[in-house]
């Protein structure tokens, strides 16, 4: 599948969220969804894989588990509002691997630092990061 960069007013709406939702299967089709700090660029999703307490190693999360059976992920963002004419979410589907180190796990750091105050003292700088190619979208509502 081919890489998709979201236009400018997608962009925009996706990086003012700051939680998003991720969906992974595991080799038997049943759904797993978490929430996650995220950062977005250029069509790739990165999220850390960082030291909040965790019951099991990184590696065994799992998210981590369900990716490597089936790397289709999807994220979702949204705004709830009680006046539902502002109602928006945007869904990135893509297909999810883990980098470790090099030049685009710390740019991966770089952007989630970026984003979130308490990744700038998170020992993360070594954390695996996950990596989401976005290969399509679903946008609804008032997304911009």
């Amino acid at each position: 599948m081919t890489q998709v960069p979201l236009p400018t007013h997608l962009e925009a709406f996706l990086n003012a969220q700051r939680v998003g939702r991720l969906a992974t299967v595991d080799k038997h089709s049943r759904p797993h969804v978490v929430p996650v700090c995220f950062a977005y660029t250029n069509g790739v999703v990165y999220i850390a894989l960082d030291a909040k307490p965790k019951r099991v190693h990184v590696r065994q999360l799992r998210r981590v588990r369900n990716l490597i059976a089936n790397p289709n992920v999807q994220v979702l963002v949204d705004v709830w509002d009680e006046n539902w004419t502002r109602l928006a979410y945007l869904q990135l589907r893509g297909l999810a691997d883990v980098i470790e180190a090099g030049a685009e796990q710390a740019e991966a750091v770089r952007l989630l630092r970026g984003r979130y105050a308490e990744y700038v003292t998170m020992p993360i700088d070594d954390a695996p990061i996950m990596r989401i190619e976005v290969t399509s979208y679903v946008a609804w509502g008032a997304v911009g």
